[in-house]
């Protein structure tokens, strides 16, 4: 490591102002920084010293998916022989997942951090490390069939559209990941529904649809007959997008988070018990059959785990106050249920409930925050003798 940081200060010159390329700048202090911790602190000024910056922090995330990542290129094998009735080895369908994936998250990568550099250079900031995180999600929530141009449109248009035209890193309003997922939903809505989609190359004889699109047959036919158990669900052992099959994988994430600070307890939690809510109340009323679903089956059904874990606990769209992310998280899983059940044409509910909820996540700490200073100048009032 003393030899490679010899290497960079004597080329760093070159990429300072007034040197060769000093244009390059922001690149080059990005790849300095990514293989080197800043020695810059803070001198003057208000400022929170901490060891936690944003790089351990987006580090952080990445370890906390690597669960759901390892399990869904397994499962992407597993569900592709599984499909063909054909019998191999644990590391046949390791490797023929990891063939399909790991495409998958190049040109994630490659896409949008050529369009975060192109961006840092223009104006002359320093490339942040948020994409990090968003390159590895985008990925994790997609189906394994997808066509690798449609991943290069989806992201560059998450981190254009989703993420810079509000001024970057930190600015954004809506998840860049979710943002990603909604273009491919409604700009290619062929590719990302149906049952052929979640199995990569399905043999055509074999069913492969997902417990959500189940339920949401069941809608219509009068009945729900899932083709997998609950513990199946848990496992992840089912179709589905890569990485938000197995909550089992996510829950090993969620503690990493937990445990960390990293991702706010107080939002996971309150996104289950909306899901639990509103399940319970659904089974209460139960005029069709999906509402019969028990309602802790929504929370390993599609999405919604991950979403609750990873994406709804975004800490720049999510609600800010610690009772804003308990109303936050809590109406996101009222409505990811909510859209499941009433809106079956939609039957991934969390990705529009957590799109929708991070619009409204200031207007949450706004009222938190409002009502904290109204009650706070009630205590202020004088007593009258």
């Amino acid at each position: 490591m003393k030899s490679l940081r010899k290497q960079l200060d004597k080329i760093k010159p070159q990429f300072q102002k007034g040197g060769k390329f000093e244009k390059l700048h922001s690149t080059f202090d990005a790849f300095e920084t990514f293989l080197f911790v800043p020695d810059k602190t803070t001198t003057r000024g208000s400022h929170i010293r901490d060891s936690i910056d944003m790089k351990r922090t987006m580090s952080i995330v990445v370890i906390s998916v690597i669960p759901a990542l390892l399990f869904g290129i397994w499962n992407v094998g597993h569900q592709h022989f599984l499909s063909l009735a054909q019998t191999v080895g644990f590391w046949d369908k390791v490797l023929f997942g990891l063939g399909k994936v790991l495409p998958i998250i190049i040109v994630s990568y490659v896409t949008g951090l050529a369009i975060e550099f192109a961006f840092a250079q223009v104006r002359h900031h320093e490339v942040n490390e948020g994409f990090l995180v968003t390159g590895m999600l985008i990925p994790l929530i997609v189906p394994p069939d997808v066509p690798l141009w449609m991943v290069a449109i989806a992201t560059a248009f998450a981190v254009i559209i989703g993420k810079e035209v509000f001024g970057g890193t930190g600015m954004n309003i809506l998840n860049p990941a979710l943002t990603a997922r909604a273009f491919l939903f409604f700009a290619y809505p062929a590719f990302m529904s149906g049952d052929k989609v979640w199995i990569a190359d399905k043999a055509d004889a074999f069913s492969g649809a997902t417990p959500l699109a189940e339920a949401a047959a069941g809608t219509a036919g009068g009945t729900v007959n899932f083709s997998h158990s609950f513990m199946d669900m848990f496992l992840g052992v089912i179709p589905g997008s890569v990485g938000e099959t197995s909550t089992l994988a996510i829950l090993i994430g969620a503690v990493i988070l937990a445990y960390t600070g990293i991702g706010s307890f107080r939002i996971m939690l309150s996104v289950v018990l909306g899901g639990i809510f509103m399940g319970g109340l659904f089974n209460l009323v139960a005029v069709n059959s999906y509402m019969e679903v028990p309602f802790y089956y929504h929370l390993v059904m599609g999405g919604f785990a991950f979403g609750a874990i990873f994406m709804a606990t975004d800490p720049v769209t999510a609600a800010q106050t610690n009772k804003g992310k308990v109303i936050y998280g809590f109406l996101i899983g009222v409505m990811a249920v909510l859209i499941r059940v009433l809106n079956p044409a939609y039957p991934e509910g969390m990705m529009l409930a957590i799109l929708l909820m991070n619009v409204f996540a200031p207007l949450i700490d706004n009222y938190v925050v409002e009502a904290n200073i109204k009650k706070r100048l009630k205590r202020m009032k004088p007593v009258k003798a």
